[in-house]
């Protein structure tokens, strides 16, 4: 058996590379949409797995950070434009942004050196704050990420509660915990006899909201009370 954790692209390479040994995923995208299942309920042929759909909580994070700092005009959006959805995480972005009444400007990077590049060109166009998307090469630079946020007096707000308890400011998005066991779970179904056709993708509805008070105090923020009120997790 392959359990492919990681994203999209490590799901994508697990069935490319096999339609025979079964495949656990745990992906951020629509299972569907990126062709790794006919359908929710009946995934077929060797894969299933978990799915936390970070599109469906773009929204929610724009609307999160234009209450934390509402006077940020222009919002980045930072993507890797290798992951298999990057179109979708663009258009889901533009849509959160729209919603609010904000501008977007989306910053590619794929590598450590476009990463310091984006935030220079974050600066320059005076972003206010900015929204990081779901993405396994940012959640390996994690501490770096967080350096340059900063480092350039930028609010961010990330998809994973673990940037927030590394230093970041806030998160909202599904617990990586609880979909990781989910994954886990379905892995032992399926060493015991079960077949991956006959296990419905499973959808991790676990939606943490953390923030960061020392890190908002010093990048000179009121986080207001009612974001704080609805938090899972406050780091003082």
């Amino acid at each position: 058996m392959i359990v492919a954790i990681g994203g999209n692209t490590t799901a994508l390479a697990a069935k490319s590379a096999t339609a025979t040994i079964p495949i656990v995923f745990e992906i951020g995208g629509d299972p569907i949409e990126l062709g790794l299942v006919a359908s929710l309920s009946r995934p077929g042929g060797n894969i299933t797995g978990v799915t936390f759909l970070v599109g469906t909580l773009t929204a929610k994070q724009f609307e999160i950070l234009h209450e934390t700092v509402p006077k940020a005009a222009l919002v980045g959006f930072l993507l890797n434009p290798a992951n298999a959805d990057a179109e979708i995480k663009t258009k889901d972005a533009l849509a959160g942004a729209a919603a609010v009444g904000q501008k977007l400007v989306v910053v590619p990077a794929r590598t450590d050196s476009e990463l310091e590049a984006a935030f220079v060109s974050l600066v320059q166009r005076r972003a206010g704050a900015l929204v990081i998307s779901a993405e396994p090469f940012f959640s390996s630079r994690r501490d770096k990420l967080i350096e340059l946020t900063a480092r350039q007096k930028l609010p961010a707000i990330y998809t994973l509660r673990e940037f927030v308890t590394a230093g970041g400011l806030m998160s909202y998005g599904t617990s990586i915990t609880e979909a990781l066991r989910l994954a886990g779970l379905y892995a032992g179904r399926i060493l015991k006899g079960e077949k991956p056709a006959d296990l419905p993708v499973q959808q991790s509805a676990k939606v943490e909201l953390a923030i960061n008070l020392r890190t908002a105090k010093s990048l000179g923020i009121t986080v207001p009370p009612q974001i704080v009120a609805r938090a899972d997790e406050v780091i003082e």
